[in-house]
């Protein structure tokens, strides 16, 4: 995430979460630390992984004061050791501490779903499938969760709603049938947008074909009726699987040669990288 595309986007999200961590000040800091006194402090890996979201937190800390300065001896997509320092914070020791949990929150986050994204990734190499996110995302934190995913080799599947079509199985109730939400689609959006539909068995598949589909979303079928599914729609339609795909079942679905498979795992289930702030003292 470049610094334009941060402030431009991010730097609310960012003051948000700090408001809620300081409604009116920090009173646990101010009471040991009254005055400015400079300082510094390391960023320690706890854990192996997948670093992501250095650029967010050390926004945090300069949103809180311009000055401060950040030094990382590692960039966003590197792997990572337990033990290993990844940079230091200087500045303000009132700042260091009243923007630690907050900054610590981002990254930790973020470098977890870059972690678990590149597993899942790993097990698609050397096939044509690419690994797509979801909007199965944290409240306020889709920016970052989506960046997070492509650090880990992950691609970002509609970044929302007005970014793309995806006819769902409620769309479909709502329009009447497979035909008609493809139809109704087609008419109402520009003819440069893709129309994606989801399907649940071979019958609705067929039926999204005929309607001139451009994306079929084949969810939680079984593993015979997505291969059967990819042949159908070879030279028709490109092909994404979804339904509760996980690192710990992903492996089952790379020979079957759908063009995408997405995940709601790579967002709602990863488990955060520990990270810590250290050794803080006054320089």
């Amino acid at each position: 995430m470049n610094k334009i595309t941060m402030q431009m986007n991010a730097d609310e999200l960012i003051l948000s979460a700090l408001r809620e961590d300081i409604n009116s000040e920090d009173v646990t800091t101010n009471s040991v630390m009254p005055e400015y006194t400079l300082g510094e402090v390391e960023l320690i890996c706890k854990q192996d992984g997948i670093i992501a979201g250095l650029g967010v937190f050390a926004r945090v800390f300069e949103l809180l004061d311009p000055a401060t300065e950040i030094m990382f001896n590692v960039k966003d997509g590197d792997e990572v050791k337990s033990g290993e320092k990844l940079g230091t914070v200087k500045g303000d020791i009132r700042v260091l501490l009243s923007g630690e949990r907050t900054a610590l929150n981002y990254l930790q986050r973020m470098s977890g779903i870059a972690t678990y994204t590149k597993s899942v990734a790993r097990l698609l190499e050397g096939t044509k499938t690419k690994l797509l996110d979801t909007r199965k995302t944290t409240p306020n934190m889709r920016i970052f969760e989506k960046y997070a995913v492509k650090v880990g080799g992950g691609n970002n599947h509609r970044y929302n709603l007005s970014d793309g079509i995806l006819l769902k199985d409620n769309h479909i109730g709502a329009a009447g049938s497979v035909t008609k939400a493809v139809q109704m689609a087609k008419e109402y959006a520009p003819f440069v947008r893709k129309i994606e539909i989801e399907v649940e068995n071979l019958d609705m598949l067929r039926e999204a074909l005929e309607a001139g589909a451009d994306i079929i979303m084949l969810d939680n079928m079984s593993v015979e009726d997505m291969r059967t599914a990819v042949e159908l729609c070879r030279g028709r339609a490109e092909t994404e699987c979804s339904g509760n795909v996980t690192l710990e079942n992903a492996a089952r679905l790379t020979d079957i040669g759908v063009d995408y498979i997405s995940s709601g795992a790579l967002t709602h289930s990863a488990p955060i990288l520990d990270l810590s702030l250290k050794n803080l003292h006054a320089v």
